[in-house]
């Protein structure tokens, strides 16, 4: 069985004369790079485990060295390449939050009769907070506010979500 592997930043230019590279994290949490000491690394698709030789935080950005990338000339390659790791290393996340790849693909339900809504198909982030855009069983999107007050309850083993429907908002 493959490895399902989860996205959890971007590698950006070179530092340094030593080949490392600046990571743009995709996560809460930049310090989850310094105690690797390997990583997916992503082409168009295809990964590649490798060997982190240094980390470190510069600026409170996360910075990396890979073993046979030691140039700024060798590294370059490996700008805009995603980063990843197995599900089975994300940070644990406290009780009622989410990483995006769990809630995805839930199916929404009415607190008020239970009919289902339809579908969550993508978050959006807002400096507020987070909404999530769902497909309606008819086929148009909507808006719901990651609050406390419209969603109801989350079952990930279900892929469940009960959503107080009144928090729905036209999709635009």
């Amino acid at each position: 069985m493959k490895e399902e592997l989860i996205t959890v930043g971007k590698l950006g230019k070179t530092r340094g004369l030593h080949g490392e590279l600046y990571v743009t994290p995709l996560t809460d949490f930049p310090d989850r790079f310094l105690d690797l000491t390997e990583i997916f690394v992503g082409n168009r698709g295809v990964w590649e485990k490798m060997k982190i030789i240094s980390s470190r935080l510069v600026g409170g950005r996360p910075v990396l060295g890979f073993e046979s990338f030691t140039t700024p000339e060798a590294s370059a390659r490996l700008t805009n390449r995603e980063l990843a790791v197995p599900r089975d290393q994300v940070v644990d996340l406290p009780e009622d939050m989410y990483y995006v790849f769990e809630i995805i693909g839930c199916a929404v339900y009415s607190d008020a009769g239970g009919a289902q809504l339809g579908e969550l198909v993508d978050v959006e982030h807002y400096p507020a907070n987070d909404a999530y855009v769902v497909r309606m069983t008819d086929g148009s999107r909507r808006m719901l506010p990651a609050t406390k007050q419209a969603i109801k309850t989350v079952d990930l083993q279900a892929k469940r979500m009960v959503v107080d429907a009144d928090s729905l908002l036209e999709f635009e």
